[in-house]
């Protein structure tokens, strides 16, 4: 039996707790990841307070873990004892629907079995997740940590890195490629160093100025203060590709006339109330309103290595365990450059 050091919270009301809960047996497929960091994702807060949906109290969240790999099952080809691996959002699916054939299981037809707050499998098990010393992982759901990598500043890329990766890469950015990033924060500042990274001109669109100089040190070449519209009346037809990192409510219509001739709007932030889109901003250019979430173990695994190239890693404040429950006070208050992590050892 895998015994856990967790913060937990009772109820979407109550502050996180250290406490301690079983993981059960290790499986013939399975690995025992002693977590070093694991990081704080703002739909950690959304899930632990219920504001998406109703959540599975107790409740474990994190779904941003890297660590090392401390034993594994039987069956086990994939890694072995000393591997430094992470995990993502996701940690089973079905495996044999299209999506999962093709290696998007973050779109599994069956739906992906989430890394906690949901059922396993089984339909039974509940799924706790990362904000604990240890993790127990499928081979197939966890991916390799290149070496060079600063095990701190890869945590957040389980989440916010491959988030940012994967649509930067369907609608392949390039050289020459105009891409605007709404938003710098957890993920925005992912957007705009990948981008940056695959030879784009990054323009920043933030409301907050004081944010100019990161976004210039991350690799942008352009900021632009949204705080007053009218500035961004000049970028009107700019962009081939638009990353919308931001939840607050907005009017989309002002940044879809922001596009080219068949540019895309990608939805990445979940906005609180739902987009009025016009559909004459739509047919005039033949633009683009789409989505993305995450990406699957194949991506993630390319992203990881990608970073490991250009030495790429989030910018990252890292904090010990009995700190959580003021890192989500920040967190919602956006005083976070960029994304908390936990030192594990703490728990």
């Amino acid at each position: 039996m895998t015994q856990s050091r967790v913060l937990l919270t009772q109820s979407p009301t109550s502050n996180f707790e250290k406490s301690t809960i079983d993981r059960g047996e290790l499986g013939a497929n399975e690995v025992l990841i002693d977590i070093a960091y694991s990081g704080i994702c703002h739909s950690d807060l959304h899930q632990a307070r219920n504001e998406l949906f109703d959540g599975i109290f107790p409740m474990v969240p994190g779904h941003e873990i890297a660590g090392v790999v401390t034993s594994v099952g039987s069956k086990v080809s994939k890694f072995s004892v000393g591997d430094k691996i992470g995990v993502g959002v996701f940690v089973d699916s079905c495996r044999k629907c299209t999506s999962c054939v093709k290696g998007l299981q973050q779109y599994c037809v069956e739906g992906m079995t989430g890394t906690y707050n949901g059922l396993e499998r089984d339909g039974v098990t509940v799924a706790m997740g990362g904000y604990s010393n240890n993790f127990v992982i499928n081979e197939d759901y966890a991916v390799r940590i290149p070496d060079n990598l600063s095990l701190p500043g890869v945590a957040p890329l389980l989440c916010a890195g491959i988030t940012l990766y994967s649509p930067i890469k369907h609608w392949k950015v390039q050289s020459g490629t105009k891409v605007a990033v709404m938003g710098l924060g957890g993920l925005g500042h992912m957007g705009v160093k990948f981008a940056a990274a695959m030879g784009a001109e990054v323009t920043v669109l933030s409301h907050s100025p004081s944010k100019q100089a990161d976004a210039f040190a991350m690799g942008a070449h352009h900021f632009v203060s949204t705080k007053d519209a009218e500035n961004l009346k000049p970028l009107a037809k700019s962009f081939d590709l638009i990353l919308n990192t931001v939840s607050a409510e907005l009017d989309i219509n002002d940044y879809l006339n922001l596009l080219k001739l068949d540019g895309t709007l990608v939805v990445i932030g979940l906005p609180g109330t739902p987009y009025s889109v016009h559909a004459g901003t739509l047919l005039n250019g033949r633009r683009s309103l789409s989505g993305s979430m995450i990406g699957g173990i194949g991506e993630m695994q390319e992203m990881l290595d990608f970073c490991a190239e250009h030495q790429i890693v989030s910018d990252v404040e890292v904090i010990t365990a009995d700190y959580i429950n003021e890192a989500y006070k920040r967190t919602v208050a956006s005083d976070v450059k960029y994304r908390f992590v936990i030192d594990a050892s703490t728990f």
